[in-house]
């Protein structure tokens, strides 16, 4: 199997898990969030160091471990991503399994269990064309600043979403145009969905536009940029207005 179907094979396999977990009924909200996060690590990370003992591992649940950093291939994971809507059964929450060579988001796929998709970076869909007025997905609960002030700017339409991963996939099914996030992530939370946008033609980069580097020692990683190539500039440019 190559790297990018068995992404996309364990991306697909733990969203099922995960909603097999929340799909029991016997599992209070806050009790069924630590146990789809443990059931779905404990799969991917065991199916990972399986497939691919030689590679390194970064998870968002699993204890992380200096020996990564001396590696040229590494898996980054998030068992969950958007683990409040997965509890609400709600359709934006994600699997995340990317893979980082030499630091860049090369192959993984997202899978959106609730929707029944899994978008892969080896089988790129067609992305649709944008409206005339964009639309920005955005933090349900909190957006950024710098984002409502870009879509203000844009006159854009502000579009409430949950995981990140949900957030960078509506812009490659056509549900929005522009992901802007400036209020800190970690490399689980975009490695896999960068890697599938820059598959599918889109721009991703660091808010400043800058790349985005992936496997460092601090995995804290401030902000984000995924949008189609055509509206990259203007979008960096309105937000360079807005600091």
């Amino acid at each position: 199997m190559t790297d990018a179907a068995l992404a996309a094979h364990l991306a697909d396999i733990a969203g099922q898990l995960l909603i097999t977990v929340r799909d029991s009924g016997v599992l209070s909200l806050k009790a069924l969030g630590s146990a789809g996060d443990a059931t779905a690590n404990q799969f991917l990370c065991h199916a990972l160091r399986e497939n691919r003992p030689d590679d390194g591992l970064l998870s968002e649940e699993e204890k992380d471990s200096a020996d990564r950093l001396g590696k040229s291939r590494v898996w980054i994971v998030d068992p969950v991503d958007g683990t409040r809507e997965y509890g609400e059964a709600r359709a934006d929450w994600a699997v995340h399994v990317g893979l980082a060579v030499d630091g860049i988001a090369t192959l993984g796929a997202v899978a959106l269990p609730g929707a029944g998709l899994v978008l892969r970076s080896d089988a790129p869909i067609a992305v649709p064309p944008a409206p005339e007025r964009l639309r920005m997905v955005v933090s349900r609960s909190r957006p950024a600043r710098e984002a409502v002030a870009v879509a203000e700017a844009l006159e854009a339409e502000l579009i409430p979403m949950g995981s990140a991963g949900a957030k960078a996939m509506a812009v490659i099914l056509g549900q929005a145009d522009i992901y802007l996030h400036t209020g800190g992530q970690y490399e689980w939370d975009s490695c896999a969905p960068v890697a599938v946008a820059l598959a599918h033609g889109l721009h991703a980069s660091r808010a400043d536009g800058s790349p985005l580097i992936y496997n460092r020692h601090d995995t804290y990683m401030p902000d984000l940029l995924i949008c189609r190539r055509e509206h990259a500039a203007l979008v960096l440019e309105m937000l360079a207005r807005t600091n």
